[in-house]
Formats: C-alpha cells, structure tokens, sequence
C-alpha cells in the first residue's frame, strides 16, 4: 500500500482549502466563535481542524471511505488484518475488546495487574472474571505479568471461559510471554486479547519486545498516545484470525463509543502511522540508542537502580522494553512518590509514573539531546539533593501473594450492590463496594466484590500518609471504605 497517502490529513487539508461553511457541530464554526484568549492558548489551528466526518472530512454518504482507508493503511503497517481507530482512548477500547469476547454472566480470564479501566469493564459488561495473577517480583515490590503456565492452570480450571485478556508491557517495561499465552488460548480454541496500551511502537523495530500481532495475538489494543505521536485518547484495535468477528467488535465499538469523534484524534493517528511507516525503524532505532546512553548514565549513580534485563534472565519476565527507564530510588531514603514531585518542582521534570519504590521515565522518538541531557542531569541532582527531603512514613508493603484478595462476589453485583461506609479498620473481611487504586500507575490493589485483608488496609492507610493517591475511593483518604451492606 502507499503509505505516503494520509487520507484523514488529505481531506482535511481539502475542507480547509474549500473553505466549507458548516451549519452543524461544532458550535465554534471552525474557530470562528472561540474566545481568543483560548486560541491565544491552544492555537487556532486546534479549531480550525476540529470538522465532523460526516458532511466534513467526509459526504453525507461517506462515499469517499476517508476513515476506512486510514484504517487499512494501519492495519497493513503493522501486520494486522483489520484496524480501527477509536478516540476515547484505550480505556473505552478495552470495554469494547472484553465485551465483544465475553458476554454478560460469561467467563474472561484476566490478567490480575490490570489498569482500572478494565476492572471497570468487568462491571460495565457483567463478565465474570477469572483472575490469572502476575508474578510477584519480591525484591522491587512489582508485578510482572503471568505466564503461559499460569494461563494454562486457569483454562483447565475454568474450561468455559470465553478466552483471555493479558496486559503486557507493564507501566514499568516488563513483558509477556505473547506467543505462548496465544498458543495456549488457541489449544482451546479461545481468543487471546492483548492489552497493548503501552505497546504501539512495538511494530516498528526488531530489537523491541514482540508485537501482538506478530506473536499471534487475536485481537491488541494499543493507546497511540503512549509511546506514539497521536494526541490523547487516541486508540486502535488491531484484529486477525477468525476468533474475533470483525462485525461484531464494530456493534460493540458503536455500542459503548462516542458518536462524536475527534477528527483531532483521527489526523494525529493518521499522520503517525505514515511518520512510522516511512521512518519508524531509524526513530526506534535512534530512541534505543539514547534509552542506553540514559540507562548508563543512571546506572553509575548512587542510589539509584535502574531495571534492566537481568528480570528477563532471572525469568521473572519474557521480555523488558529498555524504552521504559524504570528507576528503583529506595536506596537515596526516599519514595518515587517524592522523587517524582521533588523532580517537577526544582527541575521542571515530569515523570511518567511514580510509586513507593520507583519512578519511570519513557524515552521515545520525540526525545532529542536536550531531552535526554536533562533527564540525566536532573537526576544527578536528585541524587545529590536527596538527603535534603523531608522524612515521610514508611509504607507498610504487603508480602507476595498478599495482594491476591479472594473474589467473593461478582465485582458488578458487589458495585451495584447497598453499601455502607465502615471505618478502615472495621472494614477487614467485608466484601468491598468500590475500586481502589492507587495512581499511577491506576492498578487495583482492591475490586468489588474482593474480601478486604488488615494487609491490605495497613499498606493503603500507611501509602496515603507517605503520600499515595487514591482518587477512586469514595474516601481519598482511606479513612473509610466502601463495602456491601450485611
């Protein structure tokens, strides 16, 4: 295919050059009604490409397959048989994933270190989730995700399930092994979803960890903002074999996605995948080559530990995306939490995710010297100004397995259940009624429908007072949590 054709930017450049007057969304016409002091802000050129598909980069009919086109130039770009773009960002595209899969009252084996988003979809779609749990890295407190066997022990244990959802790579770099959970799905002739969120790159160089679709995946959803150069909520489904019914994941898609898509999002994916077909391979190469150089640097620092491959040859993951500087600061006396916060307050440095332990910092095709000198020097100042931090509570961490909560009920029964409020402490053994992660990275450490643990309630309430966000609880500050009424 011509991957130098753009057909979302072509027909939007074509709208501007025509100079259509719409009569229709958006209210702005175009620009013409913004307040400039927010086009002074975000620019004009925000509005002025701000058109409807349909009577905008399109006719009323759709006749000139605008979309359609920019979606099979993705699909052929990265080895996929069907694309599909979505503009509400992988946490909708996930829904759409599981429930085109799985129905209500349906089985799904689930990777348990899931983003919030797909615990949301549990309950959203009714499925009943069998968790496959992650393998627990004691030494840096961090989930890696569950292997082959692990995928194997629970379709023997639930032969009815529909098939798998698996998130790989993590939020830290840690990857699975793709090929061998697909090879043991399809045994059972059963899907294999990836959850890709942190993965679109991948398709673009040898040396990155394995691509869904190269690794027989069925169908991978990937968030191009992440590691791509799409603006937020850009998402893509990316689907082969005949597992996953192309049809039926449109009706799921049109079900739950928004009938105002952003032509904002659909350029930005458009104009990625042509920068990536034509070049991705020396951006990639070039972005590895700095990841090292900033890998190195880190390594010599006192204080800091930077994770690397030796979690691959100690076989607590497949593989480890080295795009990802995942950074443990214990050694320095402090958080990640106050490494994060101490970096954007004195260096103007903003980290991708930070937790009790770490920090990460991404390094993508969009760095450039400059970029990668500075997060190498505000580094080395934080490791020479560590000792200058406040000393905050230490956070209570649980014990391998602790976190591995029994499922008492189903987690949609259990949120739409009557719930009370109880003290934290009272809360130990009630069923809770809400979801609680801590963010970022946004991964549980409680759903509905699990039995709280006095573990659990120690590390939460001793996570807030260093300084740990909780945005979902009903009560941010853990004072109190959510459970099913008796």
């Amino acid at each position: 295919m011509d991957h130098s054709r753009v057909p979302v930017l072509e027909a939007l450049q074509e709208f501007r050059r025509r100079g259509d007057v719409v009569y229709g969304p958006p209210g702005h016409k175009q620009g013409l009604g913004a307040d400039p002091r927010v086009v002074d802000v975000v620019g004009e050129g925000v509005f002025a490409s701000d058109v409807l598909s349909l009577n905008g980069l399109d006719d009323r009919r759709e006749s000139q397959g605008v979309l359609t086109q920019a979606e099979e130039l993705m699909a052929d770009a990265v080895g996929a048989e069907h694309a599909f773009f979505s503009t509400c960002g992988s946490s909708l595209s996930v829904k759409t994933a599981m429930l085109a899969v799985a129905g209500p009252g349906e089985k799904l084996l689930i990777s348990r270190n899931a983003h919030k988003s797909v615990i949301a979809a549990v309950i959203v779609n009714g499925v009943v989730p069998v968790w496959v749990h992650p393998k627990f890295d004691a030494e840096r407190h961090v989930a890696h995700p569950p292997e082959p066997d692990d995928v194997r022990r629970a379709l023997s244990a639930h032969p009815d399930a529909k098939g798998m959802l698996l998130i790989t790579p993590t939020d830290w770099g840690s990857c699975a092994d793709i090929r061998g959970v697909a090879h043991v799905c399809h045994e059972r002739d059963v899907p294999l979803i990836v959850d890709e969120a942190w993965g679109a790159h991948l398709p673009f160089h040898p040396d990155l960890p394995a691509w869904g679709m190269d690794a027989d995946a069925d169908l991978v959803v990937t968030s191009v903002h992440k590691m791509g150069g799409a603006i937020e909520q850009s998402s893509v489904f990316h689907l082969q074999g005949g597992r996953v019914s192309p049809e039926v994941l449109k009706q799921r898609e049109d079900l739950l996605g928004t009938t105002s898509s952003s032509s904002l999002v659909y350029a930005t994916l458009d104009g990625w995948r042509r920068q990536m077909a034509e070049q991705g391979y020396d951006l990639m190469d070039t972005a590895l080559r700095r990841a090292a150089r900033v890998r190195a640097a880190v390594a010599d620092m006192a204080g800091l530990r930077p994770m690397g491959l030796e979690v691959v040859d100690a076989g607590l993951t497949a593989e480890l995306d080295l795009l990802k500087i995942t950074i443990d600061v214990r050694d320095l006396g402090v958080s990640g939490m106050q490494a994060a916060e101490w970096l954007r307050a004195h260096c103007h440095v903003d980290i991708g995710s930070s937790d009790t332990c770490r920090i990460s910092a991404q390094i993508t095709h969009a760095d450039n010297d400059r970029t990668e000198g500075l997060l190498i020097e505000s580094l080395r100042s934080l490791v020479r100004q560590a000792d200058t931090m406040e000393t905050r509570p230490a956070v209570r961490l649980p014990a391998p397995g602790v976190l591995e909560l029994e499922q008492a009920v189903r987690p949609r029964d259990a949120f739409f259940a009557d719930a009370e409020h109880v003290p934290a402490d009272k809360a130990v053994g009630r069923v809770s009624a809400e979801t609680i992660s801590p963010y970022p990275p946004g991964v549980p450490v409680v759903a509905p429908g699990e039995v709280i643990t006095a573990e659990v309630v120690d590390y939460l309430r001793s996570g807030v007072a260093a300084g740990m966000l909780i945005p979902d609880a009903a009560d941010p500050g853990v004072e109190t949590l959510r459970v099913t009424a008796r």
